[in-house]
């Protein structure tokens, strides 16, 4: 397998509930923020794992201990490699930790992990300083969406999914009775084969 092969599902948009919203800047009054979508490392671990489980390895130096932690770190996919800096926050939040989680980020980016989240339009929103979050989480434009989250019920459906796994019988026999009508029910709303 090489990387050109799985490119596309690297790259492919993350669901809805893994993108997150942080500030980059406040109106005067801090009643709204210009919001900046991003997705956690364990979303960039998870995407690795699910693409090529057993092809990729990410390793960490420490740059600068001193003011804010800075974290050199180096991805390799499929044998390709690519490096970048991360750095931590100020104050509390500067650990290591956070730093090398932004090097993870940053690395994977140049695989195209994450990267059409730099391409969204700018997004302001009311902000709650209390809360420290926005009042309401903005909305993704469909194109930033997975597939089964651009139509009507997909993001539904995938939720009842998500909650099945959790419900299935114990039997072994009934698990895969499910998963043929499932199958089944799926191939009849997007036949496997049929010329377009």
């Amino acid at each position: 397998m090489k990387l050109s092969d799985v490119q596309k599902r690297l790259q492919a948009p993350f669901p809805v509930k893994e993108v997150n919203w942080k500030p980059a800047s406040f109106t005067r009054d801090r009643s709204r923020a210009l919001l900046l979508a991003h997705i956690d490392a364990r979303a960039v671990q998870d995407r690795l794992d699910a693409v090529c489980p057993d092809a990729w390895s990410f390793e960490m130096e420490v740059v600068s201990a001193a003011g804010r932690p800075t974290i050199k770190g180096r991805l390799t996919v499929l044998g390709v490699v690519r490096e970048d800096i991360g750095e931590a926050l100020e104050g509390d939040l500067g650990t290591f930790k956070a730093a090398a989680s932004d090097a993870l980020k940053r690395c994977a980016v140049q695989f195209g992990i994450g990267r059409y989240l730099y391409d969204l339009p700018k997004t302001w929103a009311e902000w709650d300083d209390a809360k420290r979050a926005p009042t309401q989480t903005p909305e993704l434009p469909q194109w930033a969406r997975p597939d089964h989250e651009r139509s009507p019920g997909g993001a539904h459906l995938i939720s009842a999914i998500d909650q099945l796994k959790y419900e299935l019988p114990d039997d072994l026999e009934l698990q895969r009775e499910l998963y043929k009508h499932l199958k089944a029910a799926l191939g009849s709303l997007h036949p496997a084969g049929k010329a377009a």
